[in-house]
């Protein structure tokens, strides 16, 4: 294993990723103690996946505790692949509830007004979380986890929906995605329980 000041390059797998904080531990290929290691670590691009091929200069901390550096993909093409066959599916079910929220202005079946504060709020969630994944990265001001939750219960879920996806944020935490979906359902049901309660629109003689 390379020591501190060594340019030596390593092998390795990331055994454990921690996205929400950031680190996460490196086993290297030969077998031995895992390393800890830092986001700051990886170079610019798709966020560091558990499982990922990896090689690395181990070096050590001012506590004299081995980190892994300079971590590089071995294989970055699949890794990059991703996050677009991630993300097509949270766009084609928001755009397909968006359209269907606008059908049914169009038909008079639920006020106009829904459909600007789904699009809004949908909006703004998308901001929300970005700038809670930005926070998250620079250790900066966060977005609370309630703030989240309610922009997404007033219509902004199809935002979040998408964001989620996009930035790689609250996809696993828990119980963060169970409220998720709950509140997912939730708007779905109000929704729905709000068309079949309008009176339907009067046929032209």
């Amino acid at each position: 294993m390379a020591s501190a000041g060594d340019s030596k390059r390593s092998a390795g797998t990331l055994a454990e990723w921690n996205d929400q904080r950031g680190f996460g531990f490196i086993a290297p290929a030969g077998g031995g103690r895992r390393l800890f290691v830092h986001v700051s670590a990886f170079p610019r691009g798709p966020r560091p996946r558990t499982g990922s091929d990896v090689t690395f200069v181990a070096a050590q901390d001012d506590r004299n505790r081995l980190r892994a550096t300079q971590v590089q993909y071995v294989d970055p093409r699949p890794a990059a692949r991703r996050p677009s066959s991630r993300v097509a599916l949270p766009v084609a079910g928001a755009a397909l509830f968006l359209a269907l929220v606008v059908a049914l202005v169009m038909a008079g079946r639920i006020p106009g007004v829904v459909a600007p504060v789904y699009g809004l709020l949908s909006v703004l969630s998308f901001w929300m979380y970005g700038a809670d994944k930005s926070a998250a990265r620079s250790g900066s001001w966060r977005v609370s986890e309630m703030t989240l939750h309610l922009a997404a219960l007033a219509g902004g879920w199809p935002g979040a929906l998408v964001a989620r996806r996009v930035f790689r944020h609250k996809t696993t935490k828990q119980p963060f995605v169970t409220f998720f979906w709950v509140i997912v359902t939730a708007n779905v049901l109000a929704l729905a329980w709000m068309t079949a309660g309008a009176p339907l629109p009067p046929l032209d003689q």
